[in-house]
């Protein structure tokens, strides 16, 4: 007969945990669960902090190699950078928070990524997002893009972080689902990095900054869950973030860093006061006992169940060296923080609460957290669909009137609007960003010429025409991306949205999606140091695109060698680096010219990339080009166009091959860049990939002010200007 204990009904014990889990936690504590540690095991054990379905297939990823410090594990992954210095960076989502409330769901989900980031020793210095809306004709769109561009403004404009950079979609398949994905990066000392692990029995347990209310309670256990009809209610269990007071809490952690008092230190994110203290207890192997009654609480009469489940913002947990007390205090009632020494760290192995003079919890910390639930899910993953035959693809009546329409789509579109509501140069040292012509955003790192070059990148369409492949391909283009600015790319983090994992079909994306990536990383020296797995992504039942968003980050050892896409020069030679067949599956100019969402995603050869990526690298840091653009959404015609627009200079394009001209001007073929280079230096180039293999051809001239298509039909760059622009400006405008 189940056991529940009083004040805990059937019911409410179903509300927190499925039949099987509830009997877990009963074996283990050798009894029913009261309510407090009801919630403990339901927020521990949700998907949003246990990963249980996902731990399987996460175990593919490639996590180490010789410039990782810090792989999964922590609260961000943390990289070699030289000179003693180190990266830290990660990217979660707050995709539920964001749809129910668009403005507080995105700050606090910046709020939160920069948690990550300091928490580790780091100053955060940018910023990055990759955000999917539904269709833009779609009542709910112009209202979400509002809110969320605001809140991720409104946050990091505030808190001081420069938003360096991203991406934003548009398809039918969020309308019921938007994903909001925040990225930080930081940097640090490599002997001042700070973990969750290394706390030690008998050190006191100290909560600073804002004081605990009742916001974001459920929230864990929102985000692992599906939305339905009635979801909009649940508004209650997002967060509110103050900026400010966030920008007082990097200042003041940092300046307590820079003692000798932490042992341990973790922010309060998901499942709150409950994940970081069972977190950095169960890290470093010892207890810990809590009085809840000196936990700084901005509300009247919070329960012990409140308190612990409570997700309000800007809040630290640490322990201490004993009698380092003093020194915290000192520092955080400076900065006007709150700052409470609430508990102690213990011999037993177990977490201890106490609230009114009563235990109200006593749970053995290491089955909480070793044996949460591990799902192997089935699943089934889908192939690639059926290869597009170029010879059903009609040329268009004109190439240049189908270019405009390709770079007018909300694929295509400048996101203009969006970025000039973010700072984007605060800290000064942002030297490329959204504003800019560059493949990845460029970060300085202060008082050095060294740069990070950092992306966000996916292509949902193609891991819905095939996971495996698209998975790679994610990989694969930031990798491209990081490559044309001329940095070494190093590793990555990743937010992984996917529907119901206890769908088949679903599990099967999903452990496609990773398979592919798995492989790009590995193939690529691109290991994964952090990440976020972001279920349950769909409502009444219909699920998201598969998107496994992907940040990366890079290194540029001389700042002045970097290149872009925007330096192209009249006569430049253009250069096309890879090999076209043409590949219109899943393509853009397949669903905007055609109508036709169909076919599979283009096949990402590991080794061309890798060979061709290495090779454009050489030829930027040899300073042979004026310019260098990847190839990706809208092949070449695209990329020229991009070029073209940010140049300010025109281009011939020219190609007389056995393809079909509009085949191969906008085939998304994969491993692709354009360069442009100098009449002397185009020749060098040709030159070094011919002895290198790699495949170089003439596409070009620039010239003119406009992009034509073999001496005839072309488009001008005023009227491609005006396309591009249109999109954003008039969706906003209603």
């Amino acid at each position: 007969m189940t056991q529940y204990a009083p004040g805990v009904t059937p019911e409410i014990a179903a509300e927190h945990l499925p039949t099987d889990e509830y009997a877990k936690a009963v074996e283990i504590l050798g009894r029913a669960p009261n309510l407090v540690e009801l919630g403990i095991f339901s927020v521990m054990w949700s998907e949003h902090c246990s990963y249980k379905s996902s731990r399987v297939h996460l175990k593919k990823f490639p996590v180490s190699g010789p410039l990782v410090i810090q792989g999964p594990g922590e609260n961000a992954g943390v990289i070699d950078i030289g000179d003693g210095q180190a990266c830290i960076f990660k990217m979660e989502s707050h995709n539920h928070p964001s749809f129910i409330e668009p403005y507080q769901g995105a700050a606090t989900g910046v709020g939160g990524i920069l948690r990550d980031v300091f928490t580790m020793g780091a100053r955060p210095v940018a910023l990055m997002n990759a955000l999917r809306f539904g269709a833009p004709d779609h009542p709910k769109t112009r209202g979400l893009v509002a809110g969320v561009v605001a809140g991720i403004g409104g946050y990091g404009n505030c808190v001081g972080v420069p938003t360096v950079g991203g991406e934003t979609n548009f398809h039918p398949g969020y309308n019921g689902n938007i994903l909001v994905n925040a990225m930080a990066v930081g940097l640090a000392d490599q002997d001042r990095i700070f973990y969750a692990r290394g706390a030690e029995a008998g050190q006191p347990i100290v909560y600073v900054g804002s004081k605990t209310g009742r916001d974001g309670i459920h929230g864990a256990t929102m985000a692992s869950a599906e939305f339905d009809d009635a979801s909009e209610e649940k508004r209650p269990t997002v967060q509110v973030g103050d900026p400010f007071v966030e920008k007082k809490l990097i200042e003041a952690c940092l300046e307590l860093m820079a003692t000798d008092a932490i042992a341990a230190i973790q922010d309060m994110g998901a499942a709150g006061l409950t994940s970081s203290s069972v977190e950095m207890a169960g890290k470093g192997g010892v207890g810990l006992e809590i009085d809840l009654d000196k936990v700084p609480q901005r509300e009247d009469g919070m329960t012990a169940y409140e308190m612990m489940l409570s997700e309000s913002q800007e809040r630290m947990l640490m322990v201490l060296k004993p009698g380092k007390e003093p020194v915290a205090e000192a520092i955080f009632r400076k900065w006007e923080l709150d700052v409470a020494t609430i508990g102690v760290t213990t011999t037993t192995g177990r977490m201890v609460l106490k609230h009114g003079g009563e235990t109200v919890c006593d749970i053995p910390l290491d089955p909480l957290s070793e044996d949460a639930p591990l799902y192997r899910r089935p699943y089934e993953i889908p192939p690639s669909r059926p290869a597009v035959d170029p010879a059903s693809v009609a040329a268009p009546a004109h190439l240049g009137e189908a270019l405009k329409t390709v770079m007018a789509c909300p694929d295509m579109a400048s996101k203009a609007w969006i970025w000039r509501q973010y700072d984007r140069h605060v800290m000064a040292d942002t030297a490329a960003s959204s504003e800019d012509p560059s493949d990845a955003a460029v970060v300085r790192v202060h008082g050095t010429n060294k740069a990070l070059a950092i992306t966000t990148d996916c292509t949902p369409r193609y891991c819905l025409a095939g996971p495996v492949e698209g998975g790679r391909q994610a990989v694969a283009e930031t990798w491209r991306n990081i490559t044309a600015t001329g940095a070494w790319p190093i590793a990555i983090t990743d937010c992984l949205n996917f529907g119901n994992p206890e769908r088949p079909d679903i599990m099967g994306q999903f452990a496609g999606c990773v398979e592919g990536m798995a492989e790009a990383c590995a193939a690529l020296d691109f290991p994964v140091v952090s990440g976020n797995v972001s279920l349950y992504n769909e409502t009444n039942g219909v699920a998201i695109p598969p998107t496994p968003a992907v940040g990366g980050v890079g290194l540029i050892e001389d700042v002045t060698k970097r290149t872009g896409f925007g330096a192209m020069k009249d006569g430049d030679v253009l250069l096309l680096v890879g090999e076209t067949q043409g590949w219109l599956g899943a393509s853009l100019y397949l669903r905007e010219i055609e109508g036709r969402e169909e076919g599979g995603p283009p096949p990402v050869d590991l080794a061309a990339e890798r060979r061709n990526g290495d090779f454009v690298r050489a030829v930027i840091l040899e300073g042979l080009a004026n310019a260098v653009h990847d190839l990706s959404d809208g092949g070449l015609a695209a990329a020229a166009a991009e070029t073209a627009m940010a140049s300010s200079v025109g281009v011939k394009l020219a190609y007389d091959g056995p393809l079909p001209p509009h085949v191969f001007f906008f085939g998304e073929d994969q491993g692709r860049y354009l360069i442009a280079a100098s009449v002397e230096h185009a020749e060098s180039i040709r030159e070094a990939a011919e002895a290198a293999s790699v495949p170089v051809s003439v596409v070009g001239i620039a010239g003119g002010d406009a992009v034509s298509f073999n001496g005839g039909d072309t488009a001008a760059l005023a009227d491609l200007r005006a396309a591009h622009q249109a999109f954003m400006p008039r969706l906003m405008a209603g």
